[in-house]
């Protein structure tokens, strides 16, 4: 591999742009309006969380089988196709359809995003990066998606604010329906534009021949399966993501506990949205310093202090400043271990030739919590419905998985230190 980034940076551009158009359907809509949707959709917390999971069932299938998929054709096509289909879903979400029909839609999409989406999008990623800037292409990556997502953000609750009455909380059901459905045309359109552009211009300047496969063979996914980097790359990116998935309920504890209402909790999670490339693009900067390893144990380490912050019971509603301390420290270990763990591919010695594969038996594992993590939420808050008990108790849940997800995160770093 190279040692200096191989394509240009509108390749870069493209890139990030694209991994997060395709997600602002099924996750960032959701993240920041959670109020709103569980409102418009007349739904319960467990009832979207068994809404929701069929796009981490199809996902966990999607992973092992499009992952060899990268290895084998241009990155830009097989995104372009996953953004177009990814839109076309979104007509299906404005109509507002019953649970049923949301299972189908959410099973789509964890085809749509993953399996034409994912691997090629690492992959992309790691050839951009070279052989010395690893740290900076993923860090930049999850920095830039984290700041299209928050524009995108600022956009919806625009849009959302311009179609309901001056206080939300008085407008009627219809409106908000209709206002919400507004948001989501506007998300069809933005995803696929970027998938014409993707199609178009994300071209890089390095010879295909020298990052795809003709063939991808039995022997080859079991020699990557063994690797010890990807066997606890499984671990830390499965505890990571669970502490990520806490992300879609801290506007709902706006809401729930803070007592903001819609419009303002809404204005937390895109609060959330503008930490995550303040994080990312810090990162991206300054990470390939230092051992990568080591900088993502430090983040579950702050994924811990947050979780017991939150955990303890010491947030009150008028203990804004504290709320949002906590917040701020949960965010950054969320999103710096997010933007770091497919960056320590590199130092774990997997093959850039067979990136797309190792990452769909990566994913395989890592992110299952797209099955359980939203049911399982869902299931601890509805037991104490409207009560801070219930929050607590989900995050006592990402301490306990932040935890373990350290304790790999050393093992990898001592295992591949160099001598």
């Amino acid at each position: 591999m190279n040692s200096k980034p191989n394509a240009p940076w509108y390749y870069l551009a493209l890139l990030i742009l694209a991994g997060e158009a395709v997600f602002i359907l099924p996750f960032v809509l959701p993240r920041i309006f959670r109020p709103t949707v569980l409102d418009v959709f007349q739904i319960e917390n467990f009832e979207w969380g068994l809404a929701t999971a069929p796009y981490g069932v199809v996902a966990v299938l999607s992973y092992l089988l499009g992952g060899p998929l990268a290895d084998k054709y241009p990155p830009r096509k097989l995104m372009a196709i996953a953004l177009w289909l990814t839109a076309i879903g979104g007509l299906v979400f404005a109509t507002y359809p019953n649970r049923e029909v949301l299972q189908v839609l959410f099973g789509y999409w964890g085809f749509t995003t993953i399996f034409l989406f994912w691997a090629p999008m690492i992959k992309a990623t790691r050839v951009w990066g070279g052989a010395d800037s690893q740290g900076k292409a993923f860090g930049l990556l999850d920095g830039g998606r984290g700041l299209t997502g928050a524009l995108f953000g600022l956009l919806g609750v625009f849009i959302f604010s311009m179609f309901v009455s001056d206080n939300v909380e008085t407008a009627s059901f219809s409106e908000r329906q209709e206002a919400f459905k507004y948001v989501i045309y506007c998300a069809v359109i933005i995803i696929s534009i970027v998938g014409v552009l993707t199609w178009i211009f994300m071209k890089s300047g390095v010879d295909e021949k020298e990052i795809l496969l003709e063939r991808i063979s039995v022997d080859q996914i079991v020699s990557v399966l063994k690797l010890p980097s990807v066997q606890l790359l499984m671990v830390i990116i499965l505890c990571a993501y669970v502490g990520y998935k806490i992300t879609d309920i801290l506007s709902q504890y706006a809401n729930e506990i803070m007592l903001y209402d819609q419009v303002k909790s809404a204005k937390v999670g895109t609060f959330l949205q503008f930490l995550r490339p303040t994080t990312g693009i810090l990162l991206g900067l300054l990470v390939d310093r230092f051992r990568i390893s080591f900088v993502l144990i430090l983040s579950f380490v702050a994924c811990i202090i947050g979780g017991v912050f939150f955990a303890s019971g010491v947030l009150e509603p008028s203990a804004t400043a504290l709320f949002f301390l906590s917040v701020i420290i949960i965010a950054v270990g969320v999103y710096s271990a997010r933007a770091l763990y497919f960056a320590v591919m590199q130092e774990g010695k997997i093959p850039l030739v067979l990136t797309g594969t190792a990452v769909g038996l990566i994913s395989l594992i890592g992110y299952t919590p797209d099955i359980f993590a939203s049911p399982a939420f869902g299931y601890l808050l509805d037991a104490h419905k409207g009560e801070e008990l219930g929050f607590q108790n989900v995050f006592w849940m990402l301490t306990g998985f932040s935890a373990v997800g350290c304790i790999a995160s050393v093992i990898y770093y001592y295992k591949f230190r160099e001598n």
